[in-house]
């Protein structure tokens, strides 16, 4: 598969060959729904807790005797029914983890490539720096170009100058080539890779 590669402003100033077995895989919706699922759960915490009659701290010791106070009769202070008692039935640790094979999640990846590619909104320029950093010199730029939502991805890190121009506009996000991932490229209309990040993808995905 052949695509022009393309600057700022829009013209394309060469091609570049992108592997069929990254950019030409036919996307299965199972597969990317699984994989989104993983990122999603691996991505939750799990550390909300709250406190069980077990673990409030205060005495065990019965509140007051139980006739003749006048008073319905109670058992120990950190019973769940008494203020600053045990919660029953609350949220307690967990880990959300789940599973996904190695090669699942490398499909799944190849999958969102090729979903891009397959629908026209892979772009592929020459260079994203930019000489100083400055948001209306990007948001123009994006305008030029499209792009209201859009990934951008880099082989390392990408220009320092264009992560900050483009850290206040919306929909646009940045991404390293290893931080690339399923998730990232569906919530985004757009991907745009630079020529770089292209030969860093086919690398990292072993072709």
């Amino acid at each position: 598969m052949q695509i022009d590669i393309i600057n700022f402003d829009g013209k394309a100033v060469g091609k570049i060959d992108l592997a069929d077995g990254i950019f030409g895989v036919e996307p299965r919706a199972d597969i990317l729904h699984r994989v989104v699922v993983w990122q999603r759960a691996n991505a939750r915490q799990g550390t909300h807790l709250v406190k069980t009659v077990s673990d409030v701290a205060g005495s065990s010791k019965k509140a007051f005797k139980q006739k003749k106070t006048g008073h319905a009769r109670q058992g120990e202070k950190t019973n769940v029914h008494m203020r600053g008692g045990g919660v029953v039935h609350g949220p307690v640790l967990r880990d959300h983890n789940i599973d996904l094979p190695k090669k699942i999640r490398a499909l799944g990846l190849k999958m969102a490539l090729s979903l891009r590619a397959k629908n026209g909104e892979l772009i592929i320029i020459d260079s994203e720096k930019m000489k100083e950093s400055k948001t209306a010199t990007a948001a123009k730029a994006l305008k030029k170009l499209k792009l209201e939502s859009a990934l951008f991805v880099g082989a390392d890190a990408l220009d320092t100058n264009f992560k900050k121009s483009v850290a206040n506009i919306a929909h646009i996000d940045v991404l390293p080539t290893m931080g690339l991932n399923v998730l990232d490229i569906i919530k985004h209309k757009n991907l745009v890779l630079t020529a770089d990040s292209v030969k860093a993808i086919e690398k990292r995905l072993g072709e």
